[in-house]
């Protein structure tokens, strides 16, 4: 039983490297909610990450291995709680 718990720990490893503000990327992710070049909104296995840039261009997309790698200029990474008050247009104008 201890070797199937040890899988679902390593299959919601949840990790961000951002290196100098250009390069983001993140394991975890389960899905893409949404990107255009100005926020990217992921569904992570420890919530909604939402990034705010300039720029911003999916390099690389992999959810069966549950890795996203974001280039462009990133300016903020907030989580948000899991209640989704207003969804995808409320953060559009925050």
């Amino acid at each position: 039983m201890p070797y199937a718990y040890e899988e679902r720990v390593l299959e919601t490893a949840h990790k961000l490297t951002l290196d100098g503000r250009g390069r983001l990327s993140v394991s975890g992710v389960s899905d893409v909610e949404s990107f255009d070049e100005q926020m990217v909104v992921l569904l992570t296995v420890r919530g909604t990450l939402v990034v705010r840039g300039e720029q911003l261009h999916l390099e690389m997309l992999s959810l069966e291995g549950g890795e996203v790698r974001l280039d462009g200029q990133v300016d903020s990474l907030t989580y948000e709680s899991d209640s989704r008050e207003g969804g995808f247009f409320s953060r559009l104008f925050r």
